[in-house]
């Protein structure tokens, strides 16, 4: 596993990864300029190179309300363009608390349901590659959320 900044990512990282977890902070609801400039610049050198992957999005804000969930779209749609595989995850981690279009927080994650979100759609990734890239099937059986302790 690499975690990087996006000032510290290559493309290499990318071509590595078999799966991976793009966020941004949330500026006026879209992703933040220095991620789009990544993407951009190394557009013409992988085009094509990193189609069939799999990836997903999070995002933080200031405050509830701040467009993280639109952030997560400008994300994933994003990576759409590229090829990757991206998905969503249906599971509640807490009351009224979901991550369909990716993990959104406003501030770092603090209470319990903001950090399960992370975890899971970390989880969820992680299941993904083991799905889709390495043929492990069995591995459908455990995309049910984790049982309520």
């Amino acid at each position: 596993m690499r975690v990087k900044k996006v000032d510290e990512a290559t493309k290499e990282d990318i071509l590595w990864a078999e799966g991976i977890a793009v966020g941004s902070p949330t500026y006026l609801g879209g992703m933040s300029w220095r991620l789009k400039k990544f993407f951009d610049e190394i557009s013409q050198e992988l085009w094509g190179e990193i189609d069939g992957k799999i990836a997903c999005a999070f995002s933080s804000s200031g405050g509830w309300g701040g467009g993280n969930e639109l952030a997560c779209m400008n994300i994933l749609t994003m990576l759409l363009n590229y090829g990757f595989l991206v998905f969503g995850v249906t599971d509640y981690v807490g009351k009224k608390f979901t991550l369909h279009y990716g993990a959104v927080v406003a501030g770092e994650p603090r209470n319990e349901e903001e950090k399960k979100a992370c975890i899971r759609l970390g989880e969820r990734l992680a299941q993904w590659v083991l799905i889709m890239i390495d043929c492990k099937k069995e591995y459908l059986e455990n995309l049910k959320p984790p049982e309520e302790e």
